[in-house]
């Protein structure tokens, strides 16, 4: 499954690619808008099948997705640079803050914050909803519930370390949720951030 934003008009297109004696066809399948990636390639993936140009295998022994197009989905899924995370980006510096992206706030721990500024020390992570347990917009998977509970779960642990370890070492963790307004998010950290700034020199 490929997506291609069209230049101009910023509109997405899903394609089917395939390999075909060395070469790479591809089929437009349609228009998608959805917020995510993740859920771009699900809308991709759906309207191919709806199209009658795939026929379904069954998944590899010990495989956790539930078909080949779940498991092609959540393998597509970005970690970094997402639609969110390219808005906010592009908010925040237009109010004027400079900051790095997909960096780590601590070298020696293996955590990496969407948007970093190093000076006021403050690292900014935006959740997806599904993967870090929205409780506004969660839908447990009907397959596999019990591994995919476990993996949110896990995620949750994971982002309440992170920010027991930053805090600990002097940083402020900001979380912005997917689903957030841009502005309301980039309001929120921006005012963090300056009054951390101010803080740090006052």
């Amino acid at each position: 499954m490929e997506l291609k934003v069209l230049p101009d008009t910023r509109r997405i297109r899903a394609y089917l690619r395939w390999s075909d004696g060395g070469k790479s066809p591809a089929r437009y399948l349609g228009q998608v808008d959805h917020e995510t990636r993740a859920a771009n390639l699900a809308e991709g993936w759906k309207m191919a099948w709806e199209m009658g140009l795939l026929t379904e295998e069954p998944p590899a022994e010990g495989s956790w997705a539930a078909s080949p197009s779940v498991r092609a989905v959540m393998r597509g899924n970005k970690n970094k640079d997402t639609r969110p995370e390219l808005r906010l980006r592009s908010l925040l510096h237009k109010q004027g803050l400079r900051y790095r992206v997909a960096a780590r706030p601590l070298p020696e721990l293996r955590r990496t914050a969407d948007v970093l500024f190093p000076k006021p020390k403050v690292a900014v992570f935006v959740d997806g909803c599904y993967w870090h347990g929205c409780p506004e917009h969660l839908r447990e998977s009907q397959k596999n519930a019990e591994f995919w509970r476990s993996k949110i779960e896990g995620n949750r642990a994971r982002d309440a370390e992170t920010d027991r370890l930053l805090g600990e070492a002097g940083w402020t963790v900001v979380r912005v949720w997917e689903h957030e307004d841009p502005a309301d998010a980039c309001a929120r950290i921006e005012g963090i951030v300056r009054q951390t700034s101010r803080n740090a020199t006052g």
